[in-house]
């Protein structure tokens, strides 16, 4: 077995990029090198990591990314092994050939986000989704008998429109209208949850490398969905008052956008809430610089404090916003039933393009909850989640004064299911994320909310999910490492050497 340490590993502690990817970037080097050979055993993650100074999970990570780029093997029981690179002819010999050279023509993975919460933890702080614990399922049961055993149950069943059901369609509709949301030249269309709707609108307006204006931080799913989509991103920073206006116009008539995604109210991933200023400042200089509005609206329904402002598409009289919505975070989200309200002629090109993508969402989740709703089920549930993320949400606040130490700073919602933590220099969150997950703890990082991986020292806190008790429990630990990192940094500060004078 070779021994790495011993080997040139170029690990740059100063740079932003994590450590454990540029130890499976040095990695994967010595393998192509030939350095490692195929079927040479790699060190143990806590053999290695010893040797080279480093946090086991840190390397853990690292072998993760080799495994999913195909150049190691692990072995349960055994180890992890440098993998045979098999280079078939398959594609240009013709029948009769074994094999074919799929990672000639795929493009590369990118590193999941699995990777970084890989391990079981205690305090799962990663994911933004309700508490699987408070579904409603007698209720569920109850009324999806009721569909499946009434008189449309074989038209529910049929291919259906990719406008989506049409009782579901017209309940919300009259819905948004009543409410001033959907304007008389307004139509609605039923998606795959609120991450369909953006595939759609990236699709339909920023396919050919036109622009589109983002927060940062904001939501990883929304960054993914637009890049891939082929657009050129730009972005407006968020505070603790959401989007920043003051920053917003420079980048418009820089940057000429042709879209800006905001989500208003409790922001992924910070929380933030755009006061009503703000929000018919962002609706003045959209409509100025031709700029579609997409709000993103999901979390709006989750106040459970302070009073509720109205929406950017009820606030905007030019029909220049997209609003999305889901019932994913208020009720069930494995059902993935979304909407999206916009003018006639966007929902007919969306409509085409869901066409085209999946013919059209689930006919039986969407009668199932159009009946959960009429029922007044969803109220009642809507109500309970509320209490219950009162709760959380005042658990986490108070562990944050408690437990994290001066210098760190959080923001500080009224709703919604997440919160976001800005910690104090020198320290990185990738760090604590590697500290914290060896207690039982995990989040996300604020990399992975910020094209090219930027914010470096944020944090994001989902809270949505958890008991008070588990989110009291996992801050505790959170903070204390933080602590310690942040004692330990400005110790070793304070007794670096000075510089000689010459």
């Amino acid at each position: 077995m070779v021994d790495l340490s011993s080997l040139q590993l170029q690990l740059n502690p100063a740079s932003d990029e994590p450590i454990y990817r540029q130890l499976a970037d040095a990695i994967g080097q010595l393998i192509e090198m030939g350095s490692l050979p195929v079927g040479e055993r790699l060190p143990a993650t806590r053999d290695l990591a010893g040797r080279l100074g480093l946090n086991r999970t840190t390397v853990s990570a690292a072998y993760t990314v080799l495994e999913e780029s195909g150049l190691i093997e692990g072995h349960v029981g055994r180890g992890s092994f440098v993998a045979e690179r098999r280079h078939s002819t398959a594609a240009v010999s013709g029948p009769g050939s074994v094999g074919f050279d799929w990672e000639s023509i795929l493009p590369p993975l990118e590193p999941r986000m699995a990777a970084i919460g890989g391990r079981a933890v205690d305090v799962n702080f990663l994911n933004a989704r309700p508490a699987r614990e408070a579904f409603p399922l007698a209720a569920f049961r109850k009324l999806a008998k009721q569909v499946i055993d009434g008189p449309e149950a074989a038209e529910i069943l049929q291919l259906g429109s990719p406008y989506g059901y049409a009782p579901l369609r017209r309940y919300l509709l009259d819905e948004a209208q009543n409410a001033g949301i959907a304007r008389a030249g307004d139509d609605l269309i039923i998606t795959n949850g609120c991450q369909q709707a953006l595939d759609l609108i990236a699709r339909l307006l920023t396919a050919h490398g036109e622009t589109a204006a983002l927060e940062d931080p904001v939501y990883y799913g929304q960054l993914r969905v637009f890049a891939r989509a082929g657009a050129r991103l730009v972005t407006v920073p968020v505070g603790g008052q959401g989007l920043d206006t003051e920053a917003l116009e420079p980048v418009l008539d820089r940057e000429r956008p042709r879209l800006l995604v905001v989500t208003p109210t409790f922001q992924n991933p910070t929380g933030a809430t755009i006061p009503l200023a703000r929000r018919q400042k962002i609706i003045a200089l959209a409509q100025k610089y031709g700029v579609v509005l997409v709000e993103n609206d999901v979390y709006g329904e989750l106040r459970y404090c302070g009073s509720a402002l109205p929406s950017l598409k009820q606030l905007d009289e030019s029909g220049n916003t997209i609003l999305l919505r889901s019932y994913s975070k208020v009720s069930f989200p494995g059902l993935r039933v979304g909407w999206a309200i916009a003018p006639r002629a966007v929902l007919a090109r969306l409509a085409e393009a869901k066409q085209t993508s999946d013919l059209h969402s689930d006919q039986l989740s969407q009668a199932v909850l159009l009946r959960f709703a009429e029922s007044g089920e969803l109220a009642r549930h809507l109500e309970l989640t509320r209490a219950a993320g009162a709760d959380r949400l005042e658990t986490v606040l108070k562990a944050c004064e408690r437990y994290l130490p001066p210098g760190a700073t959080f923001t500080r919602p009224e709703g919604g299911m997440n919160l976001w933590i800005e910690l104090p220099a020198p320290l990185l969150a990738e760090d604590i994320f590697n500290r914290v997950q060896e207690r039982g703890v995990s989040f996300l990082p604020g990399r992975y909310f910020s094209p090219n991986g930027g914010q470096p020292r944020g944090l994001r806190i989902s809270f949505g999910g958890l008991a008070p008790d588990q989110i009291a429990r996992g801050m505790q630990i959170l903070g204390d490492i933080v602590s310690r990192e942040l004692a330990a940094a400005r110790s070793f500060a304070a007794y670096e050497p000075e510089a000689a004078l010459v």
